[in-house]
């Protein structure tokens, strides 16, 4: 028999969340029956989503999440043994699954690991994972940008934010990110080739748009809403575009501040659009192949935040949440 180690949701997070939120138990899985395989956890995701998404799942659940497991047991000859998959089956480190879609019409994805070549497995759950989706189809179909405009993101050093920036210096854009230390900037603009970095804890954002960007910004990949993108609204041109992806400046408050954006997006005539990465979830694969080609032409370059242990995913979990990660924060079993 296998005992699985799973994350089980206690509480719901009031404010920032806590250790006993959260319990680590174990559950001994069954023998796997015809069609069924198990697979073991090598990497699990953490991601700014979960901390609102938890306030919709039962307690007493598992919490919910996505990893990169190895198949160790089948009897289902899609999902041979010693293949690797990607799939949502949350904070546990070890499954047993019978391959079908589950309630969102999502199934466990076997990785084509030789298209991978030497590229790491953890990509999966980063840069050709969820991440990579919404960085994809957020700037691409949301907001249609267009050579020589320029984009600001915030939440820049992030997985999804840093992937933004990059596809936008592919298109052709002009790149400002917003992030929280000048050891990102750095990074964003020396190895990732944004044109320019703002420090929202320590420059005056407003005056920094007007500098870089004097003319207006066309478009603005938001990932965290608050006073950043109140600030940055102001310095949009008339019918900017706004692709909304998340605000996890306000996630860990229980009660969000109010910013007053309307003054801008009337003034402005903006156009803002929130998106789901579920809802391209039938063109994932297409999102996971032009990733994976420009990563293997050195168009797209990455960072990971590696927590080793996976008694330690809550506490991966928090330090993402608290800015503590450059690129994708993920933990490793």
């Amino acid at each position: 028999m296998v005992k699985a180690k799973t994350y089980v949701l206690k509480e719901y997070f009031q404010g920032f969340p806590k250790p006993t939120d959260i319990h680590l138990e174990e559950e001994e899985l069954p023998e796997i029956q015809q069609d069924e395989f198990l697979a073991e956890a090598i990497y699990l995701s953490v991601d700014p989503y979960m901390r609102k998404y938890v306030a919709r799942q039962p307690l007493n659940s598992i919490m919910v999440g996505t990893q990169v497991a190895r198949i160790t047991e089948s009897k289902n000859p899609k999902f041979p043994v010693g293949r690797h998959v990607m799939a949502r089956f949350g904070w546990r480190s070890h499954t047993i699954h019978n391959g079908e879609p589950d309630g969102a019409g999502v199934a466990p994805f076997l990785l084509p690991e030789d298209d991978m070549g030497d590229l790491p497995l953890s990509l999966a759950i980063g840069m050709l994972g969820m991440p990579g989706s919404s960085a994809y189809f957020g700037l691409l179909e949301t907001i249609h940008p267009k050579t020589g405009e320029t984009l600001i993101v915030s939440g820049a050093a992030g997985a999804v934010g840093s992937h933004v920036g990059q596809i936008g210096k592919i298109k052709g854009l002009k790149v400002i990110g917003i992030a929280g230390s000048d050891e990102k900037g750095e990074w964003l603009t020396k190895d990732l080739g944004f044109d320019h970095f703002i420090n929202y804890k320590t420059d005056d954002i407003d005056k920094k748009l007007r500098e870089y960007a004097p003319g207006g910004v066309e478009l603005y990949f938001d990932n965290v809403g608050g006073e950043v993108t109140t600030q940055v609204l102001k310095n949009m041109k008339t019918f900017g575009r706004i692709s909304a992806c998340g605000s996890i400046a306000d996630y860990n408050e229980q009660i969000p501040k109010a910013s007053m954006i309307q003054p801008a997006m009337v003034f402005n005539q903006l156009m803002m659009q929130g998106f789901q990465c579920m809802h391209y979830k039938n063109r994932w694969d297409e999102a996971f192949k032009q990733n994976l080609e420009w990563l293997k032409e050195g168009k797209l370059k990455y960072k990971e935040t590696v927590t080793e242990g996976f008694e330690n995913m809550f506490d991966a979990f928090v330090n993402m949440l608290k800015g503590g990660n450059v690129g994708k924060a993920i933990v490793k079993v």
